[in-house]
């Protein structure tokens, strides 16, 4: 494809200019037609308006109709000789006392019409009686036969050159009005080679104007495309800069200003989540390496090396669940991750995770009870459902000193299941507790490692939560407990 259809500058002028044509093409044509039809019926309005004053006048006078009075002749001979000689008042007086008054007044009238306008008076015979001025010795031609009291607009003949005619007749006499034809068409023909000349013109400006106009209106795009071009992956905290943000280029520039920073969070994120799993595998990797290696140094007894042993496989089972929740979220980022949609009856979940919890509480004596079970039926993963409610009580009870209390509980709520994990533990500070849910985030990073956490599972109970189109939420006070609430959509 050429290299100007690449350019959108081109394209627009281009659309544009043939938009432009077309409308002007479609235009032309129908003024043309609309005014040549108006000039026709306009003419014919007009010819059939002066045949009937000529019968209408010429009809109650019949009797005073004397024709080849010479005064007369010679005067419309005159006329035709010199047609810009303006009719002499002398020669009127003369011509009112020489003719009949009846063809006085129709050269009257005959003067006062269009000098176009052609007026044939004949009798039944056919012997012409008056003609105009303007038709000297010519005699208008019918193609067609001239209707019995009744008006006809048709097309005739003088000298071989069309007219429009309109004819009427009575029982003595015909009345014949025309107009030549190429007048209207010499109109027409006017405004065809308007439209020819003015359609160019209007054509070369609208490709200059659509030309400088498109430069005008893209120039921020070129701004943008150079900026756009200098950010990378090291200075995304960069922007381009928006002039106006209510017109389209604007909105443009906004648009891409928040890919940039979703862009900068999420590199960020990479960033952080490698340094931290990075730090967590190094951690149970580093304990074993030193045990190991303290372990070679001098020969062990038999109990020494299995203590050894052991811490290995504790270190082990840790990177191992660390692993697998990395893995749980990485197929959770792809969407690679394996659900199985069903009904799930909460009532019957919460209880068995009651019972299990009941297990886990029992070496610190910690109290857990089941403060409400309602029947409810929702449809979805229920391994996943499982594994969100009891990474919930699996915390609570980790960070609830012995003889502490947990509360659980499901119930509806405004059209919601909603199920809550309540503790008595060390609580999460007001400014932690938007945080706990990010990956490998822990407010005692110390502490939670005792524990055997990864700061992985609340950030695994969250995408969970948003699989089922739910949510989850924590208000917490520290030193006095904190609550868990997952808020899960019945349909």
């Amino acid at each position: 494809m050429a290299l100007w259809t690449k350019s959108i500058r081109v394209r627009l002028t281009f659309g544009y200019t043939l938009l432009l044509l077309s409308t002007l093409v479609l235009f032309g044509a129908f003024s043309y037609y609309y005014t040549g039809r108006t000039l026709s019926e306009n003419l014919d309005i007009s010819l059939r308006n002066e045949v009937r004053w000529v019968r209408d006048f010429i009809q109650p006078q019949v009797y005073k109709i004397k024709p080849g009075h010479r005064s007369l002749d010679n005067l419309l001979e005159k006329r035709v000789r010199e047609p810009s000689t303006a009719l002499k008042p002398t020669e009127i007086d003369t011509l009112t006392e020489e003719a009949d008054e009846i063809w006085n007044q129709i050269f009257r009238h005959t003067l006062h019409s269009p000098k176009k306008t052609y007026i044939q008076f004949a009798d039944r015979k056919g012997n012409v009686l008056y003609r105009s001025y303007n038709l000297a010795t010519d005699t208008l031609v019918m193609a067609d036969t001239i209707p019995l009291n009744a008006i006809s607009v048709t097309t005739g003949y003088l000298n071989g050159e069309p007219i429009r005619l309109a004819s009427t007749r009575d029982r003595n006499y015909s009345y014949l009005v025309g107009y030549p034809q190429a007048e209207v068409r010499d109109l027409l023909d006017s405004l065809y080679f308007i439209f020819l000349f003015l359609v160019p013109i209007a054509v070369a400006v609208s490709v200059f104007g659509g030309l400088a106009l498109a430069n005008r209106a893209l120039a921020p795009v070129h701004g943008i495309t150079m900026r756009a071009r200098r950010i990378t992956a090291e200075n995304l905290d960069q922007t381009v800069p928006v002039k106006n943000e209510k017109d389209e280029i604007g909105q443009l520039t906004a648009t891409i200003n928040d890919m940039i920073r979703r862009l900068h969070d999420s590199f960020a994120q990479v960033r952080q989540f490698s340094a931290d799993a990075s730090h967590e595998l190094r951690t149970p990797l580093t304990v074993m390496r030193g045990e190991i290696e303290l372990c070679l140094r001098n020969p062990k007894t038999p109990d020494q090396y299995r203590h050894v042993l052991e811490s290995s496989l504790e270190e082990i089972l840790r990177m191992s669940k660390i692993i697998d929740n990395l893995l749980t979220l990485g197929k959770a980022d792809i969407g690679a991750a394996e659900v199985t949609f069903s009904e799930v009856e909460l009532k019957e979940l919460v209880a068995e995770l009651y019972e299990d919890s009941v297990v886990l509480a029992e070496q610190k004596e910690i109290c857990v009870e089941l403060k409400e079970a309602s029947p409810i039926v929702i449809v979805g993963d229920r391994v996943r459902l499982r594994q969100l409610f009891l990474n919930l009580v699996d915390n609570a009870i980790k960070y609830t000193p012995e003889g502490g209390h947990v509360w659980l509980s499901v119930r509806r709520e405004n059209g919601s299941a909603v199920f809550e994990v309540q503790d008595t533990g060390i609580g999460i500070p007001a400014g932690e507790q938007q945080k706990v849910f990010n990956r490998f985030y822990r407010v005692d990073k110390a502490r939670s490692r005792e524990r055997g956490g990864s700061g992985l599972g609340l950030s695994i109970a969250k995408w969970i939560a948003e699989l089922h189109r739910g949510s989850i939420s924590v208000a917490s006070e520290h030193g006095k407990g904190s609550t868990f609430t997952v808020r899960l959509p019945l349909t």
